[in-house]
């Protein structure tokens, strides 16, 4: 591909507020463009790169004997109602109303659609086990599009759903798609961790997620220093300590807190640590009124929370909702006195407090030596909090250490879930009706591309491994007006491409420093100079992973990038 004929905008600067070191890189190569806030087009090198990785993809998923479809991203709103996932993804899904007031949105995947489909056209248990995936873009109205391709909002997935008549056989094919996956990534060289996963399904559903470790990550994952254990922090249950020394009952104790709103003010206020202070959350849980309780130094994990609820659907009360409930502001509500109807849940924690600090449900007031079971009740213990780090491991062995890494894929077994809201039935061999078995996998394609591209940088730009570089030889003639110059290079042109290297021919008319820092940041493998031995018939080569250059005779040229590329190949 001559340079002059495509288009890279490489950028010596970019705007200072963008951090991320792949959205940086994507900009200043000449990647990516920014179309609005989160949403960006891929420029020719980009999608030659999305091109590489597909085709790693294709290949391991139809290995499988996996078919390709493409499934409608515009969706009725009605079956994202019937799944009832509309209440897990809120305010994430992009929707819209047609010109006949019909309510669609732009599905960030696909299930209740592929679902539908099968229940039409899978009618007996001959045609199962089925395989099918695609690879399109989905779309999620994320609030960190700061990150660019890491959080977009349009963005490639693969996804892939398979269908079953029984458990022994979702199994089977869940392992060969976790499978599939990690191959994909051994290929594109990447480290990850396979964790259990939360996976936003109503229901005890097993989960997996693909996580790469990444200081820019905003994934949290668990992993103990001394075992193999690790998962999401979502999922990752908290060790019951329950040996703690308890002090002696004192007498309950209301106290004027003016001004005391938080659990920093409360520990100011009493001089206390955050340990013996009993935070107080109300939630609505599928239309309830729930009041939740963790101690001052833990957080609420809501997907614990809403496994424990079994819930559909779960947000934090609003200001004007726990006033309307407990005539007081949030800053001053606690589980002493609350009305009658409301379940109190409580994490394994507040069971070892005693002659705690809690509000007062009372503007400007709070209790002092407040006791669990004594001073009020609750309904359940369990555990509803984020593990901390330092904290001793879910399995026993060792203690906790937090890794931050970005989530590139999942594997989901959804069972039934879905079949039976879409009446998804089959035919056994005993020709009684049954819900088909599914299973629901994710791999994000141009997140992906985003993390390749974290990866294979230094200060100059992308340094890209020889299987995924969008051209194998970046070929430029120094001087374009030096007439011996140009004709060599364009013989070498037409040679390397007649034995089919992928070459970027810089044939624009920029100053020699244009076209290196291009070159730098493009970061192809190979680089051919056409310089003042061009006469001599000798050109400059430069590998761009090690910095080293050598003058090769044009005759040797051919055989020497072959054994280049044949050493230095990863497939």
């Amino acid at each position: 591909m001559k340079q002059s004929l495509t288009l890279i905008p490489t950028m010596r600067e970019v705007p200072s507020d963008i951090e991320v070191k792949s959205y940086k890189m994507l900009l200043r190569a000449g990647f990516l463009k920014p179309s609005t806030y989160g949403v960006y087009s891929y420029l020719p090198l980009a999608k030659r790169l999305l091109t590489k990785i597909e085709n790693i993809v294709r290949e391991e998923i139809e290995a499988l004997g996996a078919i390709e479809i493409s499934l409608s991203t515009l969706q009725s709103h009605d079956i994202w109602e019937l799944s009832e996932r509309i209440h897990h993804f809120k305010d994430e899904l992009f929707t819209l109303t047609d010109k006949d007031k019909r309510d669609l949105l732009l599905a960030p995947s696909h299930e209740e659609v592929v679902t539908m489909l099968i229940r039409d056209e899978i009618k007996t248990y001959k045609k199962l086990p089925l395989i099918l995936y695609q690879i399109q873009m989905a779309y999620r109205d994320e609030k960190k599009s700061r990150t660019g391709l890491l959080r977009s909002r349009e963005f490639y997935i693969n996804d892939i759903y398979s269908f079953h008549e029984n458990e022994e056989s979702l199994s089977a094919t869940y392992e060969r798609i976790l499978q599939a996956y990690t191959n994909i990534l051994n290929r594109l060289r990447l480290n990850y961790h396979i964790v259990d996963a939360d996976s936003g399904i109503k229901g005890e559903i097993q989960s997996q997620e693909f996580i790469i470790p990444s200081e820019f990550g905003d994934t949290i994952i668990v992993k103990s220093n001394e075992s193999n254990y690790v998962a999401n922090i979502e999922v990752a249950k908290v060790t019951q300590n329950t040996d703690e020394i308890k002090e002696v009952q004192k007498s309950l104790e209301k106290v004027s807190t003016p001004e005391v709103k938080t659990i920093k003010d409360l520990c100011l206020y009493f001089n206390i640590s955050p340990e013996s202070c009993i935070k107080t959350l109300v939630y609505v849980i599928d239309d309830e009124f729930v009041v939740v309780l963790v101690r001052g130094d833990h957080q609420v994990n809501e997907f614990k929370l809403k496994k424990v609820h079994n819930a559909t659907f779960l947000r934090l009360a609003t200001e004007e909702e726990i006033i309307k409930l407990l005539d007081c502001s949030p800053g001053s509500i606690g589980p002493i006195k609350l009305p009658i109807n409301i379940k109190v849940y409580a994490d394994f924690a507040i069971q070892t407090l005693n002659n705690a600090v809690t509000g007062a449900n009372e503007e400007g007031y709070h209790y002092m030596n407040v006791n669990p079971e004594r001073d009020f009740a609750i309904n359940t213990y369990a555990d509803l909090r984020y593990i901390k780090e330092g904290e001793i491991s879910p399995d026993g062995v060792g203690i906790t250490q937090y890794i931050y890494g970005h989530e590139i894929g999942r594997v989901i077994k959804l069972g039934t879930f879905f079949s039976e809201k879409f009446n998804a039935n089959f035919v056994d061999e005993n020709d009684n009706s049954n819900p088909i078995l599914m299973g629901s996998y994710q791999l994000g394609v141009s997140r992906l591309l985003a993390i390749l591209a974290e990866k294979y940088q230094d200060d100059n730009g992308f340094v890209w491994p020889t299987h995924l570089s969008p051209y194998d030889i970046h070929l430029i003639p120094i001087n374009r007006e030096d007439e011996v110059q140009w004709n060599l290079s364009t013989e070498l042109y037409n040679i390397l491409s007649s034995y089919h290297f992928d070459v970027l021919f810089d044939d624009r008319h920029e100053s020699p420093g244009v076209k290196f820092t291009d070159a730098d940041l493009i970061g192809l493998p190979v680089r051919v100079m056409i310089g003042k031995r061009a006469n001599e018939g000798i050109v400059e080569v430069k590998i761009r992973s090690t910095g080293e250059t050598f003058e090769w005779a044009k005759e040797e040229l051919i055989d020497r990038l072959n054994e280049f590329f044949r050493t230095n190949s990863y497939n």
